[in-house]
This record gives C-alpha cells, structure tokens and sequence, in this order.
C-alpha cells in the first residue's frame, strides 16, 4: 500500500495534466488537481453540455486533441465505451513521446481498444469509489483508496508519476495498492456484475417482488428490502461482516446463518463463476463493444424497461417525503 508519504506531488510541477472527459470521475480529477496546486486542462468536445460547468467550475477546457498535445500526463476519463472513438478521434496524435497515458479503469488497454505507442509511459489511476465521493472526501480532508498499476515504463518513472497523480485526486490519503490492468479490468467487472450492481439489484428486486405477490403493502417491501439496504452496508463498511453481525439481533443473525446459502445456493455460485469466465475470455467485453457500435438499441431498451418497474415508482414516490436524501440526479 502507499499513502502520502510515499508519493511526490512535486513531480507534477511545471507538467500539465489533460483530463479526458468531465463525467463522474473527471469532474472530480480535475477539480482535485487543481486545488492540489497542479495545472490542469479538460478535454471536451465543443458541443458538450459539460463545456459550460467545467469553466464555470474555472477550468481551462480545449477539444480532446489539443488538451492531449498541451498536456505531459493525459488521463482518460471519458466512458469505456468512447475510448477508442475519443482515441482515435485525436488524443492519439497529441499524446507525444515520454508522456504518461492513465486510466481509470483498465477496460480499454486490457481489450486492446487503445494501443499506445511503445515510447509512452502507460499507467492505471483508479479510485473504488464513485466521483462524487472522491470530490467530496477530498474537500473534507479524507479520500478514497485507489489502485495503480503500470503497463507500459520506458521512463523508468511510471509508477512514481502515477503516485503523485494518486495524491493529486487524495488517493494516497486512504491508501493505494499496486495491482496490474488485467487484474483490475476483470475483479472490477466481476463485482459489478455478479455482486455490486447486477447481483444486489436482481436480489433488491426479487425480494421486492416476493413480498407483493404474496400480499405485502409494496411500501413495506421497500423499506424492507431496499431501503434498510444502506443500513446494513454502511455496517458491513464500517466493521465488516462479522461487525455488521454483531450488531443485528439475535434472530437476523440466525436466519443470515441458515437461509443465506438458499438464496446465494451452488447454483448462483456456479453463475458467478460463469460470469468471470466470460470476462477472462474478453466474451463480454466483444458482446458490449459490439452493442456500442450497434447504436446501443438493447442497452438502451433495457435501461427504459428498468426504469419503469414498480419497486422504482414506490421508491420514487416514497423518497419525495424523506427531505433528508438529496438526490443528485
């Protein structure tokens, strides 16, 4: 692990870094880099809606390819999906030989989308947290542990720029472990899949549905089977699971116990490991380049399918009497 005592920030001194990209994790970037005291340029399209809050915000914005040419240290930011359109579009041409090329995820260099010349510095950056939290830890003194890996080093100084980077954004303040672009790429997709995304959102929603098809006010099946989600991550966060237990009754803890493994059962387990074949063979990174460039029908389907069941009509009516949740969006 290193922290702040093992990364120089002095090394970005007098380098510009090129943020590509002002989305969840951009907007963050930039902003704490530049309250970290070093020079930084977005690159955005003209017509982007971001153009605007990114200068209101005071930053410096140019069109992606020539915030790459200003830049010594070029991130990109932009979602996984446009990195090789965004690539190829003219970040390509302005990143020049000894630059350092980073990541926040390793999708792009680990699927072959981006293929950096051989006399560039290439290296991984990647927070485990959402933007939004890394901007705000930031401002409040704290931050959120990161990864960093190195892919490619003709300078012999790779992994000591991309720890000062890591202190720029507050990484090194929760701690940052060295890893490599495959091992990030495929955990990172994993647990988004099978656990963080896909697998408590198919849990939340089964549930929920179990309870009103058996005849429960579909307002307490919210609150019971979402709701009261935050409480029991936070605990698991905070002391982990063992903590979360302890401090759960009795009769929670018995039922986790003996019904637990009914629910997550060999068969889940099996899918799970299916799951992680697909993203080791590079089969689910073919099947979702392949709907982008498709135009995204089905994605896009399915995202309005999503949006319309009724555990997200309660839950939306239901958060409109909780003043405490600001939503962000």
């Amino acid at each position: 692990m290193f922290y702040d005592d093992d990364a120089d920030l002095g090394l970005l001194e007098g380098k510009t870094v090129a943020i590509i990209g002002f989305g969840s994790q951009g907007h963050a970037h930039a902003l704490n880099l530049r309250d970290s005291g070093v020079d930084v340029v977005v690159g955005l399209r003209p017509s982007s809606e971001s153009v605007a809050t990114a200068r209101e915000a005071g930053l410096d914005v140019s069109e992606p390819g020539e915030a790459a040419s200003r830049g010594d240290v070029v991130m990109m930011l932009v979602p996984d999906e446009l990195h090789r359109a965004v690539w190829e579009g003219g970040v390509r041409d302005g990143v020049a030989q000894g630059n350092l090329l980073l990541f926040g995820h390793g999708f792009s260099i680990h699927y072959g989308e981006v293929e950096p010349a051989a006399d560039v510095d290439v290296a991984l950056v990647a927070p485990k947290g959402p933007g939004h939290l890394v901007r705000r830890q930031f401002t409040e003194g704290s931050g959120v542990p990161g990864l960093v890996a190195v892919q490619q080093d003709p300078s012999g100084r790779t992994l000591e720029l991309a720890l000062a980077y890591a202190r720029g954004i507050g990484c090194t303040r929760g701690g940052v472990f060295e890893t490599t672009f495959k091992d990030e790429t495929e955990t990172d997709l994993f647990g988004e899949q099978a656990v963080l995304c896909g697998g408590i959102s198919e849990l939340v929603q089964a549930g929920f549905e179990t309870l009103v098809e058996a005849g429960y006010d579909p307002k307490m099946a919210y609150f019971e089977c979402l709701h009261e989600l935050k409480l029991i991550v936070d605990l698991m966060y905070e002391k982990g699971l063992a903590g979360m237990r302890y401090s759960i009754s009795n009769t929670a803890e018995y039922g986790d116990y003996t019904r637990g493994k009914r629910v997550i059962s060999e068969q889940t387990r099996a899918e799970m490991r299916k799951i992680l074949s697909e993203i080791q063979s590079g089969e689910f990174a073919r099947e979702w380049i392949a709907e982008n460039r498709a135009g995204q029908e089905h994605f896009l389907h399915l995202r309005e399918q999503q949006a319309d069941t009724q555990i997200e009509r309660e839950g939306q009516e239901l958060r409109s009497m909780m003043d405490w949740i600001n939503p962000s969006f």
